[in-house]
C-alpha cells in the first residue's frame, strides 16, 4: 500500500467573482479547512476565447468573454495572491488557458501547473507548461485514452520534470455513475505516475473512495457559500463539507499507510483475555479422574486453554485436584 501523502487542492476557480479581497479570503479559508494547496484559474480572455463563445449550460449569467475579462486579475494582483499563499503556508497552483497565461504565471512564480480538461488537446499549451520545468497535473474530464496518451507523450517530449494525471468527469454536478473509480487504477498502471481525482460530485463519498482506490491528489471546488454568484459556487463544497472531506482523506491515508498483520495479536492480548473463554471445571475434580464432557465448561476470562481445545481434553486424566470454575491448563491433563 502507498505511503505517499495525498495532496488536497482547494479549487478556487472563479469563486472570487473578480473580487481581489474575496480571492485573498479564499486562500485563508482554504488554509482553515486544512488543504495543502489552492488552485486558481488564469484567464486572459483575448487570448483564449472569441467574444461570442457560449457559456456552459449550468451558468448563463453573462457572456463568457465578458465574464473572463471582468473576473481577471493583474500581474501585480497575482503576485500578491502568491505572496499571500506563502504567508499562510499553502501552495499556489493555477490553470493556464493560454500560453500567454503561462508567461504571466511564470512571472508570478507558480509552483506547478494544472492543465484543465478542455486543454488536453492543446499541444502548444502542454509543451509550454512542460518546458517551464515545473510539475504538471493533467486533468482528463473530456478525454479518451488516445487523447491522454498523446498529451503525456507531448509532456515527455517537452521535457516535463514531473507529471500527474487526474480522473475527472466533466459533468457539473457529476452523478455517481460517472465517477469512474476504475479509471484511477488503470491510469496508475498506464502512466506509472501519481494519479488523482478531480471531484465534481455534490458529496464527499467519491473523494473518499478515490483515495481508497489509490488517488494521491484530490481536487474539489471550495466556496464561501453556494449562494454566491458565478459559475462555480453552486457546484462547490461549503467550508464545513470541505473540512470534513479533508479529515476523511487524512484518516483514509493513515489507514492505508499502516497495513495490519492479522497474525499479530499483540494489540488484542488484553481483549482476548477479557472476552474469550477458557476451559474450566464445572464440578470438583480429583487427581486421577478422567474428564467427561459434563465435568467441564467454557467460561470467561480467556488466558487458559482456549475454547477450541475442548474436545482435545475430553478423555484425558487430571493430574491434580481442581475446584469448580478453576481453569484447566494444558499441564493439568495427561
Amino acid at each position: 500500500m502507498s505511503t505517499v501523502p495525498v495532496l488536497i487542492i482547494a479549487e478556487i476557480g472563479s469563486i472570487h467573482d473578480g473580487s481581489f479581497g474575496n480571492a485573498l479570503k479564499a486562500i485563508e479559508l482554504a488554509k482553515l479547512v486544512g488543504t495543502d494547496a489552492v488552485k486558481f484559474q488564469t484567464h486572459l480572455a483575448e487570448h483564449e476565447t472569441v467574444k461570442d463563445a457560449p457559456m456552459p449550460s449550468y451558468f448563463k449569467g453573462e457572456p463568457r468573454y465578458d465574464y473572463f475579462q471582468r473576473t481577471a486579475f493583474s500581474l501585480k494582483q497575482w503576485k500578491y495572491l502568491k505572496a499571500h499563499c506563502n504567508e499562510f503556508d499553502i501552495e499556489f497552483i493555477s490553470s493556464p488557458f493560454s500560453c500567454e497565461a503561462i508567461d504571466l504565471l511564470e512571472e508570478v512564480g507558480v509552483s506547478q501547473y494544472k492543465i484543465p480538461s478542455g486543454e488536453v488537446n492543446n499541444i502548444e499549451l502542454l509543451a509550454a507548461a512542460a518546458k517551464t520545468g515545473k510539475p504538471v497535473i493533467l486533468s482528463s474530464g473530456m478525454s479518451n485514452w488516445k487523447e491522454l496518451d498523446q498529451a503525456v507523450e507531448v509532456l515527455f517530449a517537452a521535457g516535463v520534470s514531473k507529471y500527474s494525471v487526474l480522473q475527472c468527469s466533466s459533468a457539473y454536478p457529476c452523478p455517481m455513475d460517472q465517477v469512474g473509480l476504475n479509471v484511477i487504477q488503470e491510469m496508475e498502471k498506464r502512466y506509472e505516475c501519481n494519479v488523482g481525482f478531480s471531484d465534481h460530485t455534490e458529496t464527499n463519498y467519491a473523494a473518499f473512495a478515490a483515495v481508497a482506490s489509490g488517488a494521491r491528489i484530490i481536487e474539489k471546488h471550495l466556496t464561501f457559500s453556494k449562494y454566491m454568484y458565478g459559475s462555480d459556487a453552486l457546484l462547490a463544497a461549503e467550508p464545513d463539507q470541505f473540512a470534513e472531506m479533508v479529515r476523511g482523506v487524512r484518516a483514509i491515508t493513515e489507514m492505508m499507510a499502516h497495513p495490519v498483520d492479522k497474525n499479530d495479536l499483540t494489540p488484542y492480548s488484553e481483549m482476548k483475555k477479557v472476552f474469550e473463554k477458557s476451559i474450566v471445571a464445572i464440578t470438583p475434580l480429583k487427581k486421577g479422574q478422567v474428564l467427561q464432557r459434563d465435568m467441564v465448561g467454557l467460561k470467561k476470562p480467556g488466558g487458559g486453554l482456549q475454547a477450541s481445545n475442548l474436545e482435545s481434553v475430553i478423555g484425558k486424566r487430571i493430574v491434580r485436584d481442581i475446584e469448580v470454575d478453576e481453569q484447566i491448563l494444558q499441564q493439568d491433563v495427561e
